[in-house]
Formats: structure tokens, sequence, C-alpha cells
């Protein structure tokens, strides 16, 4: 399901990460870190796949790959920002919650 997809965690932090300009592979990673080499390969595949981030392989020696966002992908940008706000907007209230319900003992 596609909901499932683009509301994965690194795919969040992937679309956030190149719509701020194309990155190699190994820029991403650092960017990202803690994502794991497996799961930022397939977060990129699965966005390729999808058609929200292209790979170009580079001319160049050694051979390099460069990820970018596309145009389908940057209309995620205003979602995930609006996700990104509410998140920062109602984390103290989150945490409240979860302090309450942590302190009444398991229902």
């Amino acid at each position: 399901m596609l909901i499932e997809e683009i509301a994965d965690k690194w795919t969040i932090l992937v679309v956030a990460a190149l719509s701020r300009g194309p990155a190699r592979f190994n820029q991403l990673k650092r960017a990202l870190e803690p994502v794991t080499q497996k799961s930022l390969t397939q977060t990129l595949r699965r966005l390729e796949r999808s058609g929200m981030v292209s790979r170009t392989v580079l001319d160049t020696s050694p051979v390099a790959v460069e990820y970018g966002i596309t145009p389908l992908g940057r209309t995620l940008a205003g979602p995930f920002s609006a996700l990104y706000r509410w998140a920062v907007a109602y984390q103290a209230q989150v945490e409240g919650a979860r302090q309450r319900f942590d302190t009444q003992g398991k229902r």
C-alpha cells in the first residue's frame, strides 16, 4: 500500500534530504545517521521504483551515483513539512500523555 511506503521513517528523511539538493549515497548515509546501508538502499530503490527519486550514474572515475528528488517526490515536501511542524508543536503534549499512561500501569 502506498501510504505504508511514504509514511516510513527513512522515506520521510530521504525525501527531506534530497529536497535540499542531489546527493550521493554516502552523503545521504552520513546525513541520515544512524540509517543502515541496507535500509538506505531499500528506501532509495523503493522511491526510485515509485518515481519519487531519480538515480543518475555520473561519468567519473570511479563511477559514482547521484540521487535526486523528482517533481513527483517534491509534492511530498508540503505534507512532510506539515507532519514535522505538528510533531514539534505537540511533542510535549504527547510526552505528557505517554507519561500519564505509563504511571497508570498497563490496562
